[in-house]
């Protein structure tokens, strides 16, 4: 990045931020708008974030959107719930298709707003701690590690990408691992949001296969490192 289009970048960003600020503060129905989504999404309760974005109706899937966005920025929101709405409103293939699209938007600007403003601001929006274990996980895993973190249900979404936005890694090599990475939690969390209308059965088995998936793409990793350094080992003593 060029010190002329870093700059820009700042500066539309800062305008950005401005803009959205003014909007809360001199625009009553989206001041309300925000207040009403994180009190819908406080409860957990996956059919009162149903009820409230389809209460948008036409406008329904750009809200759901948006949303998705938003908790990826602001990351208070969880964004399965929304990824279950999606699939109970549009359909299994529609949702699947509007989280995973609306998850890449939102790492995209995660990962924009990292490279832009740098460290310490991020440290602010999410923690120095969070960020600091992403840091070691991506020495420990190298080149994969943005696949392997998107695999594992248990790390943050949206640190990863603001972890990478920090690190050195090429804005496409990010967005190709995130789409992949991303998918088998989609299909899956859409797959159970299809037909959650009360059973709490389905989503324990989705989420279980999500973890046994994780677990086993986890499991050959460490097994296939552990392999490669013996090799390089008996390389070392051959030699």
């Amino acid at each position: 990045m060029t010190k002329k289009s870093f700059l820009r970048d700042r500066i539309f960003l800062f305008l950005g931020v401005i803009a959205v600020v003014a909007l809360y503060f001199l625009y009553a129905p989206f001041r309300m708008f925000l207040k009403e989504v994180f009190r819908v999404f406080a409860t957990g309760d996956f059919q009162k974030v149903k009820d409230f974005v389809a209460s948008y109706g036409p406008y329904a899937a750009a809200i759901s959107f948006l949303l998705m966005v938003l908790q990826s920025v602001v990351a208070p929101l969880p964004a399965f719930l929304i990824t279950f709405a999606n699939a109970a409103l549009f359909g299994f293939w529609k949702g699947a298709l509007l989280s995973w699209s609306s998850a890449m938007a939102g790492a995209a600007l995660c990962f924009f707003i990292a490279r832009t403003l740098g460290r310490e601001p991020v440290e602010k929006l999410t923690s120095k701690g969070a960020l600091k274990s992403i840091d070691e996980f991506f020495e420990r895993h190298g080149k994969q590690s943005i696949l392997i973190a998107r695999l594992l249900p248990f790390i943050s979404f949206d640190i990863v990408s603001y972890a990478a936005g920090l690190s050195s890694v090429s804005f496409l090599g990010f967005w190709v691992a995130t789409g992949l990475g991303q998918l088998p939690a989609t299909l899956v969390y859409s797959y159970v949001g299809g037909f959650l209308t009360g059973g709490a059965k389905l989503l324990v088995t989705g989420l279980l296969i999500l973890f046994a998936l994780a677990f086993l793409i986890g499991l050959g990793k460490q097994v296939y490192t552990e392999r490669q350094k013996s090799k390089e080992k008996q390389n070392q003593n051959i030699g």
